[in-house]
């Protein structure tokens, strides 16, 4: 039964995509859970709390994107060797500063924008509006994100560069 009303076959490219987002997902949750459990320094409270509450969204995300690859009568991704070998996103180092885990989020955040949109077009092209809808709101809020961690960082170059 096709209660999608798109052919299955058509919808390869935004499944594969799906896919690739799913494995950066993959790879960015494991960052924030590397840097929440290694945080250390004056903005702890702050970062600590702000780096659960990422890894919270993204382990939701995550779900629903394999769910959603799921709904389009496909498989996920499942294997940590693959979405290593799949994510344009590398694991993060800790310890590092409090300043280098938010940089490297903020590239993680670009990295996921950026797959994001791709998904948004593959499935602009066979009217899954459904996909288009889901990532719509992940992307949304992913540049959120990114303005509040880009405006800590703002913040907290302003203050060390003002010390002088």
């Amino acid at each position: 039964m096709n209660y999608l009303g798109i052919e299955k076959e058509k919808l390869g490219k935004v499944v594969e995509s799906l896919n690739l987002l799913l494995a950066d997902y993959q790879i960015y949750y494991q960052n924030l859970r590397n840097y929440h459990w290694n945080i250390e320094g004056e903005n702890f409270f702050d970062l600590h709390q702000r780096f659960e509450v990422l890894y919270n969204d993204a382990k939701v995300k995550i779900d629903e994107i394999a769910e959603r690859v799921l709904t389009l009568r496909h498989r996920p991704l499942g294997k940590i060797s693959v979405y290593l070998d799949s994510s344009q996103i590398s694991e993060g180092e800790a310890p590092v500063s409090d300043r280098e885990m938010v940089n490297a989020i903020l590239a993680n955040h670009a990295n996921l924008i950026d797959r994001m949109r791709l998904v948004i077009k593959e499935a602009s092209q066979v009217g899954d509006e459904g996909t288009i809808d889901m990532i719509g709101g992940f992307l949304a809020n992913v540049e959120k994100q990114s303005w509040m961690l880009d405006s800590w960082r703002s913040k907290t170059f302003a203050l060390e560069t003002s010390i002088y």
